[in-house]
C-alpha cells in the first residue's frame, strides 16, 4: 500500500470516529480554483490534511460547523463563503497562497485557530488547495492584487510618526467611530478642525470603548482595542509590516474598510505607527492611566462658541 493510500485509510478512520458514515474519497480529476489549474493528487493530499487537522472544528463541508465548533469564540472560518478577514488583499477578494499560508502557519491570536507552523509547508500548501473546493467564488475568480509593504518614510522619525498617526487616526480616517478614541475630545475637536475646517462636537456615547459593528460571518464583531485585544494576524517580530497589510487591506467582510488609495502612504504609516505605539502599551497600566486622564479633561472641557 503506497503512503497516500495508507494516509488516506487513516484520515478516513479518524473521520469516521467523529463522524458516522463519513469518508474520505479522494479526487480523480484536477479542478481549477483561483485561476490555476490543482492536480487530483494535491486535492488528495489536501483532503488528508484536512480530516486529520482542520475537520473538528472546520467541518465536513468546511462550513465553520465541525464537532469542536460549538464551544469556540469567535466561530471556526465557513470556507463556504469564499470571506476571509486577513487575506493581505483588498477588501472582499480572495487572499494569495503566500499569505493564505501565512495566516495557517503562524494562527489567529486571541482565537482557537493555532499556528500550524509543525506540520510540512507542502501538508499545508495542500490543505489551502483543498479549502478552495467548497466555495464556488474559487471556481470563477481569481485571487486579489497583493498588498505589498511600501518603504516606510518615518524610519527614525518615530514621534513625529506618531503624532501625525494621532490626527490620522481621530480626524482623518475617523477609526474612532468603530475602534475607542486615544485622545480626550479637546484634541479631537483641535483635529478635525485642522483637517476639515470645522471642529467635530458629535462623540459616541462610550467613545473611549469598541462599538460593536455588522459583519458577513452572521455574528456581530468588537473592533479591536489595540491597548488590550489579542490582534489577529500581527506577529510580533512583524509587527509594522502586519499592521501596516490590515489596516491597508482592510478585514474582509467586515466594517474595516480597505484603506489602500484612501489616504496617502504617508498617513497610512503613521497610522501604523500609532497603533504600534498603543499596541507597545499593553499589559501596563498606561491605558487605564490615559483614560482617567482623558475623561478628567472631557469633564471640564466645552466646545467653544460658534
Amino acid at each position: 500500500m503506497s503512503r497516500r493510500a495508507l494516509l488516506l485509510v487513516l484520515a478516513s478512520a479518524a473521520a469516521a470516529a467523529g463522524c458516522k458514515g463519513y469518508r474520505t474519497q479522494g479526487f480523480k480529476e484536477p479542478m481549477k480554483l483561483g485561476g490555476k489549474t490543482i492536480s487530483a493528487s494535491v486535492l488528495t493530499d489536501g483532503q488528508i490534511a484536512y480530516v486529520l487537522h482542520c475537520r473538528a472544528c472546520h467541518g465536513d463541508k468546511g462550513d465553520g460547523k465541525g464537532p469542536a465548533a460549538a464551544g469556540v469564540r469567535p466561530p471556526p472560518r465557513d470556507f463556504t463563503l469564499g470571506s476571509f478577514k486577513f487575506g493581505a488583499v483588498p477588501g472582499g477578494t480572495l487572499p494569495n497562497d503566500d499569505d493564505f499560508l501565512r495566516i495557517v502557519r503562524f494562527g489567529l491570536h486571541g482565537t482557537a485557530m493555532r499556528a500550524w507552523d509543525g506540520v510540512p509547508e507542502p501538508n499545508l500548501l495542500a490543505i489551502i488547495q483543498y479549502l478552495k473546493t467548497f466555495s464556488e467564488r474559487w471556481r470563477d475568480e481569481e485571487p486579489g492584487e497583493p498588498i505589498v509593504p511600501t518603504p516606510d518614510p518615518w524610519q527614525g522619525k518615530d514621534a513625529a510618526a506618531v503624532d501625525r498617526g494621532r490626527a490620522v487616526y481621530h480626524a482623518l480616517a475617523q477609526c474612532l467611530g468603530c475602534h475607542p478614541a486615544f485622545a480626550p475630545k479637546r484634541y479631537i475637536y483641535e483635529a478635525t478642525k485642522q483637517v476639515k475646517g470645522k471642529g467635530t462636537t458629535k462623540f459616541r456615547q462610550d467613545m473611549y470603548g469598541s462599538e460593536l459593528t455588522k459583519s458577513e460571518y452572521g455574528v456581530k464583531l468588537l473592533p479591536p482595542d489595540f491597548t488590550r485585544t489579542d490582534l489577529r494576524s500581527v506577529r510580533p517580530e512583524h509587527q509594522l509590516e502586519d499592521l501596516y497589510r490590515v489596516i491597508v487591506s482592510g478585514v474582509g467582510g467586515t466594517a474595516m474598510p480597505t484603506w489602500r488609495g484612501a489616504l496617502p502612504e504617508e498617513d497610512l504609516w503613521a497610522l501604523v505607527h500609532f497603533v504600534d505605539s498603543l499596541v507597545k502599551i499593553k499589559g501596563t497600566d498606561a491605558p487605564r492611566r490615559l483614560r482617567a486622564e482623558w475623561q478628567a479633561d472631557d469633564a471640564v472641557w466645552s466646545p467653544p462658541p460658534k
